[in-house]
């Protein structure tokens, strides 16, 4: 079997993990397997980067980001290679690039193209065990790119299709995925399976155990994911095809996410393009958008309200600044004070009413809805960030999600 893992910042955070990783892997490899170890940063090692940046410059180049955020990983590779050599088994340490890893030219977000495969290839069939650094490329410029926050997983779950591994695992802090945050609620229930819409669902809307795109890719390619905890052997999660799995619950888990940011523009005009123009003009500015609510026309005019990240929210005001005449709008506000709280599975498709069953819970406790999104399986809803715990707390309640199954 060829199986690639992908080893997380906190599972190679200090000298001692390195040589507990390098022992996992290499027990995997004396099974007589093919391994693709991707390995993060350090510890904090991203964040440390990120402030040492701040204190030489408040507006760095984004190319100039992704050359010194590149060295996080390429620190986790050469060390893991080494305390694989010291256990006697041969061991090559390759850069995203080195790897054949090819992106787009978007900095410090950048999206994986394809991944030219002859050098892994030429590595494995030497007999050598491959350690990749996670989360960066190069564009066709032969720049360093990163992928953005999480994207070791993308980088392992690239790899796996483009080898057509066997399984690719992704090793955490965490023994698998829960029906929501353990760290918010305690009682959470590991999930033994999960399908990939509802992953991507849950990743996409906050909870942190994957990165979207690594689902995406999983999902497209078949390949099927273990999501386990780099500290003990306990089972993880499987994440695989919703056909192999029988479907009992309305609800899976309940994410939430703080890195959210609400703007509403007030009395645009009721015209084919406005939106259009509007959704174009921050697109360009490579400003992902979430939820989009237009109201009711009155008089002639609407609004329109978006959510964006936080970190994005800068970028997005001065878009809607300088496109408001062009709308037609009289004004706008933002507020990022607010929280995404959402509901996902995929049973609820089949069972009504699900909505109905939050929005009580919710109303029980006193929270107001400012904004709501809906698909086949699930529901989000915007709320003031001060109530996100306890809206999480109150729908894992109603939907009785830490009752074993």
């Amino acid at each position: 079997m060829l199986i690639v893992q992908k080893y997380g910042g906190s599972s190679v955070a200090d000298a001692d993990r390195i040589r507990q990783v390098a022992e996992r892997v290499v027990n995997v490899y004396r099974e007589g397997h093919q391994v693709v170890a991707v390995v993060s940063a350090m510890g904090d090692t991203t964040d440390e980067l990120i402030h040492l940046v701040g204190e030489v410059t408040g507006s760095p180049p984004e190319r100039e980001m992704d050359v010194i955020l590149s060295t996080g990983e390429q620190v986790s590779i050469a060390l893991l290679a080494m305390a694989i050599k010291d256990l006697g088994k041969p061991v090559i340490s390759l850069t995203g690039a080195q790897a054949g890893i090819v992106t787009d030219k978007a900095h410090t977000k950048a999206r994986i193209l394809g991944v030219s495969k002859n050098r892994l290839q030429a590595e494995l069939v030497q007999g050598n065990i491959v350690v990749v650094a996670g989360f960066q490329g190069i564009d066709e410029d032969n720049n360093i790119t990163t992928l953005g926050r999480g994207g070791s997983d993308t980088t392992a779950v690239a790899l796996a299709a483009a080898l057509k591994a066997d399984l690719c695992e992704i090793y955490t802090d965490v023994d698998g995925v829960y029906t929501t945050d353990p760290r918010v609620l305690p009682e959470a229930r590991k999930l033994d399976a999960v399908s990939y819409d509802e992953m991507l669902e849950l990743a996409h809307l906050g909870a942190v155990v994957l990165h979207p795109r690594s689902v995406e890719l999983a999902m497209q390619y078949g390949i099927p994911l273990h999501v386990r905890s780099s500290f003990n052997h306990n089972p993880g999660t499987t994440v695989k095809e919703a056909g192999n799995m029988e479907k009992t619950l309305a609800v899976t888990g309940v994410a939430y996410d703080l890195n959210v940011a609400r703007i509403g523009i007030f009395d645009v005009v009721d015209q084919p393009g406005i939106a259009y123009r509007l959704f174009k003009a921050l697109a360009n500015e490579k400003v992902n958008v979430d939820m989009i609510v237009q109201s009711a026309m009155r008089n002639g005019h609407n609004d329109i309200s978006f959510t964006c990240t936080r970190d994005d929210l800068k970028k997005a005001l001065q878009v809607v600044e300088n496109i408001l005449p062009e709308l037609g709008g009289k004004g706008f506000t933002w507020d990022d004070k607010v929280a995404k709280v959402s509901i996902v599975g995929a049973g609820m498709a089949s069972n009504p009413g699900v909505a109905a069953m939050m929005f009580e819970a919710l109303a029980e406790e006193g929270i107001n809805l400012e904004m709501i999104s809906t698909s086949e399986i699930k529901v989000s809803c915007i709320i003031k960030a001060e109530e996100a715990k306890n809206a999480v707390k109150s729908l894992h309640d109603k939907f009785e999600l830490a009752l074993s199954r």
